[in-house]
């Protein structure tokens, strides 16, 4: 009776201890936690950090799942999961600035009309067609509000970077300023080649639509107070002044997106004096010496495999080696300014190279392909005909950097400041450069990204390419701070199988070499069939022949076969994986816990073999002193 109660007590005692370290953990040392993931998945890097820090107001985000809707879709709960436990942590390091509210938007319910007020979307995938919610709304105590839509499972390494952005819009209302430094006729106007009036460049009416621009000339001394960015485009003679406050301009911490060119072949004064005939390249090289930029104004760029076709003056179809289409591939998807990125198109694209002297760090985000070339920049505006340009292509087999983030500590390109400016003010160095370089401005034109039509009156833009995305996304980037702009992109939290990958990457080149044998083949017996019902037309009969009859089952009988290959290439992909995949369920379920097991028998009879003696010993001596 004794030993009974004993045991309810341990077992009242270990409940009770239990209890009592699950609120002390969740009390005291919830702000405590170690993430062992291999990219930091669950954390937040330091400039999310910083931006926390910033904080000045109550923050309330209105984190919005369909959870009971989504109850089978594993994966998207999984990825929304994710989503709350890093909003947790937002919360959890805002020090009580941030409050987080976890709301089921279920369907006719207060909780869906506030998403809705909120503009998040609702994605119709659930098992029945069910609106599924997966957004986030914010507010400050100012009532402005910001959202992310939906939290795409695609751009999972981004995800820190979208919330910690929402949060520095809230701490940070004001607009951003963008000043645009050019002297190309972005504003529209009379058009001094046809005398008609031009419509605005659409990526200048988009800037207008979302910042506050201020345009200026060659022709200024200074730059307009409070930028917060700055847009330079095909930049060619800038007086000391204007340079010097560009200069200073940077090296004061400010942001700044530079578009250069070799030859600029939307810039219609140029064309009207003659220097179509030549070269039109932009100028900014005593800037670049300074920073360790190479960028040479008198080599264009030409990709036979980023080429795009266009219309010769003899009204055939052509690619063109030097108005170039670059997609995937040659885009940066680690960095948030082209990431989402699918085609970005330009003419006469010049390359960029860093100097052996340069401090600054370099992200490329836009490469050239392999099949590129370099032809000067005269002969290039020389040479009207397509084809006669690619007659002067050769491969170098060399990618080259067309556009590039720089970062870190860069020098003044001035000694001194020019004559009649105040010299007490003047800046030395920065530690927080922070700039895009681009090597073409006519990507800006609407002619390489959007096609205009006529709607009732009013002009339609519809874009054929990311031009203008990617300029709204380098804009905002940049207009963000320091802190913001130096958020990684977050690892992803799915982990691929890479056997398994592997596997299906060699049977589907197999999958398509034999897709590849069936197509030849068809392309055969069909001309083999034309040519028969060629001479079968000549002799006017409209019966069969026999030559044909055996073509058709000839091709039939080939068309059989290669199928079946088809299937037991798949087949056997199938079986690969199931192999694996039983591997590793026996390690996991057999040998595992097999290879436990006698683990720990080892460590028993070990601590066995060392306990044995002291307990002889024991015996020993107690027999001695009887």
């Amino acid at each position: 009776m004794t030993n009974r109660l004993t045991t309810w007590l341990s077992m009242l005692f270990i409940a009770i201890l239990f209890f009592a370290l699950v609120l002390l953990n969740n009390q005291l040392l919830s702000a405590y936690r170690v993430d062992l993931t291999e990219d930091d998945v669950y954390s937040l890097s330091q400039g999310s950090q910083q931006i926390l820090t910033e904080i000045d107001e109550p923050l309330n985000l209105y984190f919005f799942f369909s959870d009971k809707a989504s109850k089978n879709m594993t994966t998207l709960r999984n990825y929304a999961a994710r989503v709350q436990s890093l909003l947790e942590e937002y919360a959890g390091r805002s020090n009580g600035k941030i409050k987080l509210h976890i709301l089921d938007p279920e369907a006719f319910s207060k909780k869906e009309d506030r998403a809705e007020q909120f503009g998040l979307t609702g994605a119709n995938i659930g098992p029945a067609g069910e609106v599924i919610y997966l957004g986030l709304g914010a507010s400050n105590a100012l009532d402005d509000q910001k959202i992310i839509a939906f939290f795409d499972p695609q751009q999972e390494r981004f995800l820190e970077y979208e919330i910690s952005k929402l949060i520095y819009q809230l701490i940070n209302p004001k607009q951003v300023k963008v000043t645009l430094l050019t002297d190309l006729p972005v504003a529209g106007g009379q058009n001094p080649l046809t005398g008609s009036f031009d419509q605005p460049w659409t990526f200048y009416t988009q800037l207008q639509q979302l910042y506050i621009v201020d345009k200026i000339g060659s022709d200024a001394s200074e730059l307009p107070k409070g930028t917060d960015v700055l847009m330079v485009a095909h930049p060619k003679t800038l007086s000391d002044e204007l340079l010097y406050a560009v200069d200073q301009y940077i090296m004061g911490g400010g942001r700044a997106l530079i578009f250069v060119d070799p030859h600029n072949e939307s810039d219609q004064m140029s064309m009207l004096t003659g220097s179509a005939m030549g070269a039109n390249s932009s100028n900014l090289t005593r800037l670049f010496d300074t920073w360790g930029v190479n960028f040479d104004e008198q080599q264009v760029l030409l990709d036979a495999f980023s080429g795009l076709d266009v219309r010769t003056q003899t009204g055939d179809v052509a690619r063109h080696f030097g108005f170039v289409g670059f997609s995937g591939n040659e885009l940066n998807e680690q960095d948030v300014t082209t990431s989402n990125l699918d085609l970005i198109n330009g003419a006469s694209f010049g390359v960029f190279s860093k100097k052996s002297n340069s401090a600054l760090r370099w992200s490329t985000l836009i490469h050239s392909t392999k099949n590129s070339d370099l032809i000067d920049s005269v002969q290039y505006a020389q040479m009207r005909d397509p084809q006669a340009l690619s007659q002067q292509y050769k491969s170098d087999n060399k990618e080259y950097i067309l556009a590039a983030r720089l970062t870190g500590s860069a020098k003044s390109a001035f000694d001194q400041a020019p004559e009649g400016i105040d010299t007490d003010k003047r800046l030395t160095q920065t530690r927080d450069l922070n700039l895009i370089l681009v090597g073409d401005s006519d990507l800006l034109s609407d002619r390489f990204w959007v096609q205009q039509s006529s709607f009732f009156g009013q002009t339609i833009t519809t874009p054929f390419a990311n031009n203008g995305d990617f300029l709204t996304n380098a804009v905002e980037n940049l207009a963000g701070s320091n802190a913001l702009i130096s958020i990684r992109s977050r690892g992803t939290f799915a982990r691929p199988f890479d056997k398994v990958e592997q596997l299906k990457l060699v049977a589907e080149q197999k999958f398509r070499e034999q897709e590849k044998i069936l197509q030849q083949q068809l392309e055969e017996t069909e001309g083999q069939l034309s040519q028969l019902q060629e001479q079968q037309g000549e002799g006017g009969s409209l019966v069969i022949s026999p030559q044909q009859q055996k073509a058709i089952d000839d091709f039939m009988q080939q068309k059989v076969q290669i199928r079946k290959a088809l299937r037991d290439v798949r087949h056997q992909l199938d079986k690969d994986i199931e192999k694996l995949g039983n591997l590793l369920k026996f390690v996991n379920i057999v040998l595992a816990p097999v290879l436990l097991v006698l683990l720990l028998m080892l460590c028993r009879r070990l601590l066995r073999s060392r306990y044995k003696p002291t307990v002889q010993t024991s015996k020993m001596s107690k027999e001695g002193q009887s």
